[in-house]
């Protein structure tokens, strides 16, 4: 009976330490990076997986938020999100209507639970998308901590900006004037005075309350958002817009163009909107069942109808197509948020920043005053960042608005289209962004250099850099060659000898890395202790006791006790055989060794193939002595192959294993204690097993003496070995029943004594 597979596995299997998170992902790294397709096998598990499993689970669980698969409308899950349509239908309560689940209708079940799973997936995410785009620029986030920055603010200044503080930076200003009026710059004197003077007036302004123009409802954000708004409104032909209501009108334009067309058509074929059936679908959905939807079309548009109560594999593809549309649109929403919110907490910060130029740097010329201009630019810059926004934004929607009006029932291509449109949309945001960044730059720069005089800046003239502005010229001037100038500092940090002892790997970010420390680690490890040639030099004396062994069997025994053997003889081939295995040579070895003491090619095969066979019939069973079950297996062999072009092959291998049987066997060590009658009691009976058992009993085998059962048991290994020789030498048929005859009587008596753990043959 052979071991269930499992419990056959390596021992490494059951090692817990390999299924550990870690050790798990490590070999999973391995086993995905060891060929190129493998990487792209990887990659397209990944893919399938955020395309196809991870929208089906988060439809799932949108599903059972709403406590039925049949009827997934009112999702509680986005109903806070209140967003609308432009009919003022909640995204959240849209369904997708199809057949109802029926046993009766095993194929149609299977692909409405599907493309119920998708539309739970989609919805969370479009309706998301939507949500983040208005949320961003209702500002509404930035009430949530608008009172903790400005008490955070004011205790700021009120640390920072006392009277003590503002005389002393006021007199380190005053030196620079005393320096500029007797180093002989008069211009700069008195730009500084200004500045000193303007500091003055306009720091206690702003300190009175140092966030509020920028957290208040009227502040540069909030302007900076109206005035985007209005162009925005502007460019979808409304001339009178409210922020506040805008708001509400881009999200409702996203949600016709991407919600509520794009599941009409999912859903029924076709935008029935068009077919004059927007009051029907409306009604279906606030309705709160998705089943009555296809209902309340059905009145109107019986086509539609039969689309939605027919659901088709088509839909499933379509599904998809929405998807990663819909997950484009998320990540061109999250993309907008960030850069929007960004803004806004970047002209927090600099506001904060303002308090310790107001307080003092400003008026020490210098760093310190261009610090307080590229702060007070920054914060104003920001605004300008929001209008820029949001009018990129009012431009997109009008412009994806427009593409849905002029579709003409081609709602899918365009919503492709779309998805298109935001991922440039997104190429397009980064470049605005950095666009504004470097004019922000720009514009602090020529402020600080009007504040430090023509020549205060490096590079002379009007067009150097002024103090405090850092590297901003020469990174400007290095215009495409920074990539080059990134590579260059990357490839000098990973080459620095202060990263490898960091990491532990010589250049660690190059390809490979990591695989090429570990054989550089094992080649160094082979090299301090000598592995490889310490394992050559145990190979060669392994192989030399090999070779000795060899020679001694197949020629020192030559006239011996095992008969003719020598070079040029199978029986001598078969003696060496035994005796390099027997010295513990590997199999992969005893061709060669074979070989190397004269024997032919044909021979050695010869042999392998005869050892080959005895030891894959050879019995294993624990109660047999093993030395006589190869003698049985190795005659039987012999008796099959009589007749073939081995036959002399395999007699030697046959009177090999007698020998070894005979060697094997002890003797009586005093002839005194051996029972003769005992003997020829069982040698009455030892060619009839059944009459053997009959006529001695397990008790009466125990009961004799070892040296009684040792005599026995030599005398059946001599005969047998004798016999062996003799057939050998002459393979007649009365030679072969012979030595049937003798393996057969020990193998009688072994079947007997084997079992009582007390034989002819044990020790």
């Amino acid at each position: 009976m052979t071991a269930p597979a499992f419990l056959s596995a390596p021992a490494e299997f059951w090692d817990t330490a390999r299924w550990q998170p870690l050790a798990l992902a490590r070999r999973c790294y391995a086993w995905t990076h060891a060929s190129r397709r493998r990487r792209l096998l990887a990659w397209s598990v990944v893919v399938v997986v955020l395309g196809l499993v991870l929208p089906a689970i988060i439809g799932a669980v949108a599903t059972a938020a709403t406590g039925t698969l049949a009827a997934p409308s009112g999702s509680a899950g986005l109903s806070w999100m209140n967003i609308r349509d432009s009919h003022g239908v909640r995204v959240s309560d849209y369904g997708f209507s199809t057949r109802g689940f029926s046993v009766l209708h095993p194929g149609d079940t299977a692909l409405s639970i599907i493309l119920q799973l998708e539309f739970s997936g989609w919805l969370v995410i479009v309706t998301t998308a939507i949500w983040l785009i208005g949320y961003a620029i209702s500002f509404q986030w930035l009430n949530m901590f608008s009172n903790a920055l400005h008490g955070t603010a004011k205790a700021l200044t009120g640390q920072i900006a006392t009277p003590i503080m503002m005389s002393a930076a006021a007199a380190i200003g005053a030196f620079f004037v005393g320096w500029f009026v007797v180093r002989g710059f008069p211009a700069k004197a008195t730009m500084q005075v200004i500045t000193m003077l303007s500091v003055a007036i306009l720091g206690p302004m702003f300190l009175s309350d140092p966030l509020g123009d920028v957290l208040a409802s009227d502040g540069l954000l909030a302007q900076g958002r109206n005035l985007g708004i209005s162009v925005a409104a502007g460019l979808n032909g409304n001339n009178n817009p409210n922020p506040t209501q805008m708001v509400g009108t881009m999200q409702k334009s996203l949600a016709d163009n991407f919600a509520r067309k794009p599941l009409q058509v999912w859903n029924f074929g076709e935008v029935v909107d068009d077919k004059g059936c927007a009051g029907a679908w409306s009604s279906g959905v606030n309705a709160g069942n998705a089943a009555k939807i296809k209902d309340k079309i059905k009145g109107c548009d019986s086509d539609a109808h039969a689309v939605a109560d027919n659901p088709s594999a088509g839909q499933i593809g379509t599904g998809l197509i929405l998807l990663i549309c819909g997950t484009v649109l998320l990540l061109f929403a999250a993309y907008l948020s960030i850069k929007v919110i960004w803004s806004a907490l970047d002209t927090i910060y600099h506001g904060i920043m303002v308090i310790f130029g107001f307080a003092a740097g400003g008026f020490v010329y210098g760093p310190t005053q261009t610090f307080l201009v590229r702060n007070v630019v920054d914060g104003v810059v920001a605004a300008g960042r929001m209008a820029a926004y949001t009018i990129f934004l009012g431009f997109y929607v009008l412009f994806l608005g427009n593409l849905f009006n002029q579709a003409k029932g081609q709602v899918m291509a365009v919503f492709v289209i779309g998805g298109l449109a935001e991922i440039i949309a997104i190429f397009q945001l980064s470049r605005l962004s950095k666009g504004l960044s470097r004019g922000n730059d720009w514009i602090a720069n020529r402020f600080a250099l009007a504040l430090q005089g023509a020549g205060g800046g490096r590079g002379g003239g009007g067009g150097g850099t002024a103090l405090g502005m850092g590297n901003m010229g020469a990174g400007r001037s290095a215009g495409g060659l920074a990539p080059i100038a990134a590579l260059a500092a990357l490839n000098t940090i990973d080459s620095n000898p202060i990263t490898g002892h960091l990491f532990m790997s010589r250049s660690p970010l190059q390809y490979m890395a990591r695989r090429r420390q570990q054989a550089e680690r094992i080649n160094a490890d082979m090299a301090i202790t000598r592995w490889p040639w310490e394992m050559q030099r145990r190979g060669e004396l392994d192989r030399v006791t090999w070779d000795h062994a060899a020679r001694r069997r197949h020629t020192n025994s030559q006239g011996g006790g095992r008969g003719n053997s020598g070079v040029g003889t199978y029986w001598g081939l078969a003696d060496a055989l035994d005796g390099i295995t027997d010295a513990g040579a590997p199999n992969n070895v005893l061709g060669s060794i074979l070989m190397n003491q004269g024997f032919s090619r044909d021979m050695v095969n010869a042999a392998l193939r005869v050892r080959a066979d005895a030891m894959a019939d050879t019995s294993v069973n624990p109660f047999q002595h093993m030395p006589l079950m190869k003698v049985v297996a190795a005659l039987g062999n012999a008796q099959a192959r009589s007749t073939s072009g081995d036959a002399e092959a395999y007699r030697s291998w046959y009177a090999i294993a007698a020998s070894n049987f005979h060697s094997k066997a002890a003797g009586a060590l005093d002839q005194a204690n051996v029972n003769h009658g005992f003997v020829q009691q069982v040698r009455a009976h030892w060619d009839n097993p059944q009459g053997l058992r009959a006529a001695i009993t397990n008790e009466e085998w125990n009961s004799q003496h070892i040296d009684t059962l040792r005599y026995l048991g030599w005398d059946l290994a001599q005969q047998n070995f004798d016999i062996a020789r003799e057939y050998m030498r002459n393979p007649t048929v009365d030679n072969l029943r012979s030595a049937n005859m003798w393996a057969m009587r020990a193998y009688n008596i072994d079947m007997i004594t084997g079992p009582l753990g007390r034989g002819p043959w044990s020790l």
